[in-house]
C-alpha cells in the first residue's frame, strides 16, 4: 500500500539508543504511556495479531492488525480510527516503522499511508507523530519527555 498510497506521511528520526531498546519502547504499553500522553497500544506484536490503541480513560481510539513484526527491525500495522466518523470512514491505513542501526544511533522511519487522496486521517496523524516521536527520542536519550501534555 505504501508505494501507491494517495496520501502518506513520513517521519525520520535518529535516536541514540539500540534497536532492541527502541523496539521495546514501541511495543511496551507502560513505556509507551510515558511518551504518548498516556495513550498506549495493546497487541501480541506478532504477524496476524490484533492491535488496538487505548486512550487515557480506557476509550479504544484505533484498531487494526499487525501485518509484519520483526523485532528490532520492522513493524507494520493495519490501522483504522474508531472514534471520529470522518476518519473511520476512510478505512484502513498502513503504518510502517523501520528500525536501522546507523553508526552509534538508530534510524526510525515511520511511514503512515492510506489509499485516499487528501486524507483527513493522514492530516491528523501528521500533526501527532512529530510530538509523539520527539517525546520518544528525548525519553530514550535523556530519561525525560519534552512535551508533558497533548496540545
Amino acid at each position: 500500500m505504501t508505494e501507491n498510497a494517495a496520501s502518506s506521511f513520513v517521519y525520520v528520526s535518529y535516536i541514540r539508543t539500540t534497536p532492541e531498546k527502541l523496539w521495546l519502547a514501541l511495543t511496551d504499553a507502560e513505556f509507551m504511556k510515558q511518551y504518548w500522553f498516556g495513550t498506549y497500544c495493546e497487541s501480541e506484536w506478532k504477524s496476524g495479531s490484533s492491535w488496538r490503541m487505548i486512550q487515557p480513560g480506557g476509550q479504544v481510539s484505533d484498531i487494526g492488525e499487525i501485518v509484519e513484526a520483526v523485532p528490532a527491525k520492522r513493524l507494520v500495522i493495519k490501522w483504522r480510527n474508531e472514534f471520529r466518523p470522518d476518519l473511520k470512514s476512510e478505512g484502513q491505513s498502513i503504518c510502517t516503522m523501520d528500525i536501522e542501526q546507523v553508526q552509534d544511533a538508530v534510524k526510525l522511519t515511520i511511514t503512515h499511508s492510506i489509499n485516499r487522496e487528501k486524507s483527513k486521517f493522514i492530516e491528523a496523524v501528521s500533526g501527532g507523530w512529530p510530538r509523539i516521536l520527539s517525546n520518544l527520542k528525548s525519553l530514550l536519550e535523556t530519561g525525560e519527555i519534552v512535551l508533558a501534555t497533548k496540545p
